[in-house]
């Protein structure tokens, strides 16, 4: 039986690595840690996510960063402080791209 998406070169298949990329992004405890306190307080800066998570503030840093280049995150400056806040149509489209792909 072939399926469409597990053949090399198809669409489906640069979709499916497009998704493991945004999967290992989120495959990390702190980086879900900083997903779920900004999903209960919308908007925080790097200050208050490493006291919140005893992280080291370089390593919280770290994390917002990787969050942030893959779109999992929206950062504004605010005076001499960036505010992060949860990405919501990211975490929409991560919904349904993950719902689809284990649709039964």
């Amino acid at each position: 039986m072939k399926s469409n998406c597990c053949q090399k070169g198809s669409k489906e298949q640069a979709r499916i690595k497009e998704i493991k990329h945004q999967l290992n992004v989120i495959n990390d405890i702190n980086r879900l840690r900083i997903l779920c306190l900004l999903r209960q307080h919308k908007k925080l800066c790097v200050c208050e996510i490493f006291k919140s998570l005893k992280l080291k503030q370089n390593l919280a840093s770290y994390h917002l960063r990787v969050l942030l280049k893959s779109n999992f995150l929206n950062c504004k400056k605010q005076g001499n402080k960036i505010i992060y806040s949860q990405n919501k149509d990211k975490a929409k489209l991560f919904n349904k791209v993950i719902s689809n792909l284990l649709k039964s």
